[in-house]
């Protein structure tokens, strides 16, 4: 089954002609992923591998009434808008690959896709998989199969390292998420955990994580209190990192006494979640927890 994204996903490519959104619509496609139409201002009429284009939301949602998750390519100081269009035209799904954002235009379209009732992934994230169904994202698909395992990530690099390492033991995935790595974005990690709780092809979850934040301690006090029993495998990247010093995303930064990753390994350990020191030990800690479910 997974979480958010199916076989039935109907998508809508924003900013379908430039160059790496035409490049991944292509690969979404050859993945089988419907994509049903795209949106750039100025080229309506023309198509991009065979999908027709429209000028704005508003008219793609006429022409194809059943689209139901966008994924935005516009660049970083169009990308708000491009948000809030798409939440306007009534889509539930906003998957945004764009990275620097400006925290406050993220801030602001995240509030206001809670207020109408949209989920919003990213932005400055990967995008989502449901293996062997569908593909709303600039992940390499080779590397994932179907399975049990639900992953969750902050890094996109480390979603496509941790699931080669789940595939090759023989783990597939339910549904792999990659939630962005800015300090403010839609879907968070409670939130995706709370979604693998409640799914039945899921049976165990990977959570990577990173310094920075708290998500991560929010997720160990769910465990703690019971609301996620499914078990959880961690790895929080970071571990050598000096506070204050940004590493990588925007949002991978100790600071004001929080993010750091002795806090969160500590805070997983005392909720009963297995931390893997490295990626590559992800898959036995995964095995031996199914074992035990």
């Amino acid at each position: 089954m997974g979480i958010i994204v199916d076989e039935n996903t109907k998508v809508i490519v924003q900013g379908i002609t430039g160059r790496e959104g035409s490049f991944h619509t292509r690969l979404m496609l050859q993945y089988g992923t419907k994509v049903v139409a795209g949106v750039t201002p100025g080229k309506g009429g023309t198509t991009v591998e065979g999908v027709p284009v429209y000028d704005t939301m508003d008219e793609a949602v006429k022409a194809h009434p059943d689209a139901n998750t966008s994924i935005i390519f516009v660049p970083a100081k169009f990308a708000a808008d491009a948000v809030f269009e798409a939440i306007d035209a009534g889509i539930k799904t906003i998957v945004v690959i764009t990275e620097h954002i400006p925290i406050h235009d993220a801030m602001a379209f995240v509030n206001y896709a809670k207020e109408k009732g949209s989920i919003i992934i990213g932005p400055n994230c990967p995008g989502i998989i449901n293996p062997g169904k569908t593909k709303v994202g600039i992940m390499p698909a080779n590397v994932f199969t179907p399975g049990p395992v639900g992953v969750m990530s902050r890094s996109g690099t480390l979603t496509y390292e941790v699931s080669y390492f789940l595939s090759k033991a023989g783990l597939g995935q339910s549904t792999v998420i990659g939630v962005g790595g800015d300090p403010i974005t839609g879907l968070t990690f409670p939130e995706v955990a709370e979604m693998f709780e409640r799914d039945p092809q899921t049976k165990a979850i990977v959570m990577v994580g990173e310094i920075g934040g708290d998500a991560e301690e929010r997720v160990a006090k769910m465990v703690k209190e019971g609301k996620i029993r499914k078990p959880i495998v961690a790895f929080i990247a970071g571990r050598t990192a000096p506070e204050g010093k940004r590493m990588g995303h925007a949002g991978a930064i100790i600071m004001l006494g929080t993010g750091a990753y002795k806090d969160k390994v500590a805070a997983l350990e005392d909720a009963g979640v297995r931390v893997a020191i490295t990626p590559y030990e992800i898959p036995k800690l995964v095995s031996e927890a199914l074992k035990r479910a």
